[in-house]
């Protein structure tokens, strides 16, 4: 089975959620080629056109597997091959792109949803399945804190709070986090800001911090928490995306009521006081959000879509 994987590039990468489907998709033995998109907005997005059909012509897949909504819609302005769109968030989220989104699933052969906020404020009639996207387990994220904290070359005795994303990411919405930790008023902690790190060293963050906070704005189904929940960091969170859902029934995690400093500040102070590691790896597990049963459950979708083309034609 032939895939052709669409989504942007603009930043000379594909995000590495997408690269780890498509290769869990490789070892259930898709054949996967990837399409960057150059440019941004509708306007960026249909110069590409060209350059899709004729990959497209010459790769010959059985299915086009877009990722976000711009990309589904451009991706269905072919008609030669069936689109599976997955919607991540912030094409969803935002009302000025979620119009394009809505078209793209009129169109597409399938749609996936990554949490239920998105699908509820979608609402497609048909055609749609809730699945998040799943993370890679490896043997990384059993490291202890201490290990983890000497290669990091963290401070032994300081409390780290490891914050979701970069400073300067204005949907991240770093303001509050630092003013939660003011509330702490403890020279002892220090927020870390996660940028510029690779996977290996994003993973050992995790092992060493004493919590994960997330304050953004918008997601859809954030990776960063199930990532965090894999190493067994305590998380902070305000109510964004699937958190609640991803993080319900792990001790040591928490879920704010409000978007309140003192209230989040309480909340850190709680899930600093955790012992040892959660058990986020086990309820990631029990949810079948590895890699492997989400790239087999996506399998049946490519599989279904393929049946119904050739009934068809």
């Amino acid at each position: 089975m032939r895939i052709l994987v669409i989504a942007s590039h603009n930043k000379g990468r594909f995000a590495p959620f997408i690269t780890e489907q498509a290769e869990a998709l490789e070892k259930q033995g898709c054949e996967v080629r990837f399409f960057g998109l150059q440019g941004k907005g509708v306007k960026g997005y249909l110069n590409n056109l060209s350059a899709l059909k004729k990959t497209i012509r010459e790769f010959r897949p059985d299915v086009v597997h877009a990722h976000y909504g711009l990309s589904g819609l451009l991706a269905n302005l072919q008609r030669q091959v069936p689109v599976v769109t997955t919607y991540h968030g912030s094409d969803i989220n935002e009302p000025k792109v979620l119009r394009f989104s809505k078209m793209a699933m009129r169109l597409s052969a399938w749609n996936i949803f990554v949490s239920t906020k998105t699908l509820e404020i979608a609402k497609p009639k048909k055609k749609h399945t809730l699945l998040p996207c799943g993370i890679d387990l490896s043997d990384l994220q059993l490291t202890d804190k201490s290990t983890a904290r000497q290669k990091m070359n963290l401070i032994a005795d300081k409390k780290h709070i490891l914050f979701a994303g970069a400073f300067d990411n204005k949907v991240k919405n770093a303001q509050l986090a630092k003013d939660a930790v003011a509330h702490l008023n403890d020279d002892n902690v220090e927020l870390l800001e996660l940028k510029g790190y690779s996977r290996d060293e994003v993973t050992l963050l995790m092992c060493a911090a004493d919590a994960f906070l997330m304050t953004s704005f918008t997601e859809g189904s954030p990776q960063v928490i199930k990532e965090a929940l894999a190493c067994g960091c305590p998380i902070v969170s305000v109510d964004v995306g699937d958190v609640k859902e991803r993080t319900d029934g792990v001790v040591g995690c928490y879920v704010s009521t409000t978007r309140e400093p003192q209230e989040l500040a309480g909340l850190l102070q709680k899930a600093m006081q955790f012992e040892g590691k959660t058990k986020g790896r086990e309820k990631i597990i029990a949810e079948g959000l590895d890699n492997e049963l989400v790239a087999k459950s996506i399998m049946q979708i490519y599989n279904g879509i393929i049946y119904v083309t050739a009934e068809a034609r």
